[in-house]
């Protein structure tokens, strides 16, 4: 059971990096990669908008969005407790 969670965690993970990279780029809203880029975007919001928030605090009018690094980092924790690291 630890090893699904921490399998789901590393997916997660996987997506948060997907939303990163894919935000450089340009992407036609009338495409079909529009759709899965919003699909990622509304699975990973309820993670990303409170680290957003919290480093908005702590760094007002940065220029640069650290949040996705933020969330990566907390979960690699987490799936490291879960695996017994």
């Amino acid at each position: 059971m630890r090893v699904l969670l921490a399998q789901a965690v590393q997916l997660y993970i996987i997506l948060i990096i997907l939303r990163a990279v894919i935000s450089w780029f340009r992407i036609n809203p009338v495409g079909q990669f529009f759709k899965i880029y919003l699909f990622i975007i509304q699975i990973t919001e309820p993670v990303m908008k409170p680290a957003r928030e919290l480093l908005n605090r702590i760094l007002p009018a940065s220029p640069v969005d650290f949040s996705p690094i933020l969330v990566i980092l907390v979960l690699n924790f987490l799936r490291n407790i879960l695996l017994g690291l």
